[in-house]
């Protein structure tokens, strides 16, 4: 494939993600957590002091379904998460963060803040992160609408 703008942005982004997961792992490692993997700190802190469903993760669009539900019961496991069934729907089930838990919790968010502090010495203005953003969610738009069918007709089955 020749290399497009597009082509790159995909791959940039592949990068990005693994980049990212490898600070958090860094971080763990320097608060010497060695009970949780990096995807599963970033779950937790997508629950932050949330009650949900581990379906609501999922609709998030952060992770896929069998995913969250691995994490989610190691994370059980380690006592980061508090898993109930719902009161109103037993099929369901809540999840939210134990003491532990809120505690990694508020670890992360302190490492997000040193970074907030940390990148305004650097050319990622907040206007350019601003943009950044907006073309993220023009790209997940597009991707979206990509897997949206609206018919069976639109379908080639030859």
């Amino acid at each position: 494939m020749l290399p497009t703008a597009y082509h790159d942005a995909i791959q940039l982004i592949e990068r990005l993600h693994r980049r990212f997961l490898d600070v958090v792992k860094l971080e763990l490692d320097k608060l010497q957590i060695q009970d949780i993997n990096n995807v599963q700190a970033m779950i937790l802190y997508n629950i932050g002091e949330d009650d949900m469903t581990v379906g609501e993760l999922t609709l998030r669009g952060y992770y896929l379904g069998s995913n969250v539900s691995y994490n989610v019961k190691k994370m059980v496991e380690n006592n980061y998460i508090i898993q109930e069934r719902s009161v109103h729907d037993k099929r369901s089930i809540r999840v939210r963060l134990s003491d532990k838990g809120l505690d990694l919790y508020g670890q992360l968010y302190k490492m997000f803040a040193r970074h907030e502090e940390q990148i305004q010495n650097t050319e990622l203005t907040n206007e350019r992160i601003k943009d950044f953003n907006e073309t993220m969610k023009m790209m997940e738009r597009f991707w979206a609408s990509q897997t949206n069918f609206t018919g069976l007709d639109s379908l080639d089955w030859d």
